[in-house]
């Protein structure tokens, strides 16, 4: 890879947000930046090499921080969530059996033997999305409380059973490598925990900011790089260390001076490059080859919609509900693993994003419908 390679990456990335600065579309960022990868990569023009291992590499990079990120995002410490951990564990558990039903129905449709996968898919809800919409429209009350805590669930849930669905023939080293990560994280939380009560993260945020160090900054790298070879050495989705990771640092109580850092240093480069990389990766002129896939990922978009859209008999407003159908971590993580294991039929990681698609496209909708029939706080 070289640097004019790079100079076209991180300038075709800018569609990205040029396709979500419009308010009213609601369009994730990430949406842009993988037709970006689209249209310069296998399926387009042909500019970028996927394979490249630098840019692989740089990729991976942008993966462990992009799911780190989205793990800061879940509100562990808020109180006002954990009031409502009943009722969204409720509806978690109400979507997962709905979820099994489907997948078992999709697979048998489509002849596919990746039956956990199409589970967790359809269960599984994007913390990344979900949170950000509801706080940029400013939906409250306590319908979405028990979402935000329904959809926290279901996203780490989904993220620690995506490696045993994605290959169930090494579901039993897969688990052992998550309980490593899961471990390691833990540790983790339990040092960062340690050094805030004790005031050592105070005095290495007053010597870092006074000094222009940037520690914090290297320290969390360090961590979430180190927790990342671990999950590559236990064959395991840096996915999981990512998110895990990112969870331990939001129980703790992440610094806001670290936040921005980590924020500049994954939405200005390495999460574009990611998201591009994944789009250039995928071959949708598979689809067309293999038009099933284009039905397939239908099926599985429609059918997180409807299957989380039945929480509305379980008194959710059924615009929160179909907001809760949105995915983007689990679905990506999935292509990834996909195209990187060649654990997946032809087109299959397309059509995995297009369902991802078509939920965030409802989500963008339900949105909408939600500010106008959810109280917003006073």
């Amino acid at each position: 890879m070289s640097f004019p390679e790079l100079a076209l990456i991180a300038t075709v990335a800018l569609l990205g947000p040029l396709l979500a600065l419009p308010r009213g579309w609601r369009l994730p960022v990430v949406v842009g930046e993988l037709f970006a990868g689209i249209l310069v990569g296998r399926t387009g023009l042909n500019l970028v090499n996927a394979t490249d291992p630098t840019f692989t590499m740089l990729a991976d990079l942008g993966f462990a921080l992009v799911m780190f990120v989205a793990g800061t995002h879940v509100p562990v410490r808020d109180r006002r969530i954990r009031s409502a951990v009943g009722s969204g564990a409720l509806r978690m558990a109400a979507v997962a059996v709905l979820a099994a039903a489907a997948g078992v129905g999709i697979a048998a449709v489509f002849g596919s033997a990746h039956v956990p996968l199409y589970v967790v898919l359809l269960a599984s809800s994007s913390a990344a999305l979900v949170l950000p919409i509801i706080g940029s429209v400013g939906l409250a009350g306590p319908d979405v409380l028990s979402l935000t805590a329904q959809v926290a669930m279901a996203d780490v849930l989904a993220i620690v059973a995506l490696p045993l669905a994605v290959d169930p023939a090494h579901a039993g080293t897969a688990a052992l490598g998550s309980l490593a990560v899961l471990g390691g994280a833990g540790l983790i939380f339990l040092l960062l925990r340690s050094a805030e009560r004790s005031g050592v993260r105070r005095r290495i945020h007053r010597v870092s900011e006074s000094r222009k160090f940037a520690l914090e900054l290297r320290i969390q790298l360090a961590i979430l790089f180190a927790l990342a070879g671990l999950a590559v050495w236990s064959h395991v989705s840096i996915m999981l260390a990512g998110f895990a990771f990112g969870l331990a640092v939001s129980a703790v109580g992440e610094p806001r001076r670290l936040a921005h850092q980590l924020f500049a240093l994954t939405e200005g480069f390495l999460g574009p490059l990611f998201f591009l990389w994944l789009g250039a990766s995928l071959n949708l002129r598979e689809l067309a080859d293999h038009p099933r896939m284009i039905a397939l990922g239908i099926a599985l978009g429609v059918g997180a919609i409807v299957v989380h859209g039945v929480m509305r008999l379980l008194g959710l407003p059924l615009s929160l509900a179909v907001l809760s159908a949105s995915q983007l971590g689990v679905p990506v993580a999935a292509a990834t693993i996909g195209v990187q294991q060649h654990l997946l039929r032809p087109g299959e990681p397309a059509a995995l994003l297009l369902g991802a698609l078509i939920t965030i496209v409802a989500a963008t909708v339900a949105a909408g419908r939600a500010v106008a029939g959810t109280p917003r706080p006073r």
